[in-house]
């Protein structure tokens, strides 16, 4: 489980590539390495990946074939930059919202707006996602816990609005018109709505 509280950006170090799988590299920070073991879990870009190799401070990763389908990963190269987050312990403090690294799809960056003051990405989505989006409600974007704002579910949009210290620490800051992020539907949002369709239906309201 984590956080959705992003402990920093680091680039691709070294990535190989076989038919249905990509194994990377990432070398982190001591900080981040702490008591660090193979099997530990570790959000790279939001996804849930495991560690397959320890090679002094760099991290070795696996993203299998369902995991490319589903995520950005496979446009993954050499010095592409990727959030990191160690996964929560008992007792860490929770600063964003509970983010499982199961990401449900990608999102197309649509527009970035930089006022000066402000900092504005705005995101289409698809029908998938549609029922679980509601302004101020929560969005994982590429791992990092963001607020969801100026939704417009009739063009399939909304926005997130970014604090200098979330550019800081993540890449948001260099997103492009046409780059995907990954996402993952907020898990309560989700369960109460399914749930609420799923009475309905059962008694013929919808």
């Amino acid at each position: 489980m984590y956080s959705g509280i992003i402990q920093g950006t680091y680039p691709i170090e070294q990535l190989v590539k076989g038919d249905d799988l990509i194994s990377y590299s990432v070398r982190l920070p001591s900080h981040l390495l702490d008591n660090v073991q193979l099997g530990a879990s570790i959000a790279i870009d939001g996804v849930c990946q495991t560690v397959a190799k320890i090679d002094g401070d760099a991290l070795w990763f696996d993203a299998m074939a369902e995991t490319l389908r589903v995520t950005n990963m496979g446009d993954l190269r050499e010095g592409t930059p990727v959030h990191v987050e160690r996964s929560l312990k008992m007792g860490d403090e929770n600063g964003g919202h509970e983010i499982s690294g199961h990401i449900d799809c990608t999102l197309d960056v649509v527009d970035v707006k930089d006022t000066g003051d402000n900092y504005v990405i705005t995101f289409g989505f698809n029908d998938s996602v549609a029922p679980y989006l509601f302004n101020k409600g929560f969005a994982a974007i590429s791992g990092a816990s963001l607020t969801v704002s100026d939704l417009d579910k009739e063009k399939q949009t909304f926005s997130v609005w970014l604090i200098p210290e979330t550019l800081r620490l993540t890449k948001f800051g260099s997103l492009q018109i046409g780059d995907k992020v990954n996402f993952e539907i907020e898990r309560k949002t989700q369960t109460i709505v399914d749930t609420v369709e799923r009475l309905l239906a059962e008694k013929g309201l919808i």
